[in-house]
């Protein structure tokens, strides 16, 4: 998945929060959303392709940035509220 000295390095773009892994139980529900059609972005876009994984805010854990094929995607728009989940 995610290299830990890369892990080490990266924290969110809008914040600069420390990012940790998502848990598998919130990857799940997340897919299952995207699944059912009924999940968004932060910047509007309905999300269609499952995720492999995420990182996940350390402190507030308020936005979730997806991993897809081992490449976190760390655009704010791109992320995902956690609190609509």
């Amino acid at each position: 998945m995610i290299d830990q000295e890369l892990l080490n390095i990266l924290a969110c773009p809008e914040t600069k929060q420390d990012l940790e892994l998502a848990s598998t139980e919130l990857i799940e529900k997340i897919n299952s959303l995207i699944e059912k059609g009924s999940l968004t972005n932060r910047g509007g876009q309905k999300l269609e392709q499952k995720i492999e994984g995420g990182l996940i805010q350390k402190t507030d854990r308020k936005y979730l940035y997806p991993i897809r094929e081992d490449i976190p995607i760390m655009l704010v728009e791109e992320s995902i509220a956690v609190d609509s989940i």
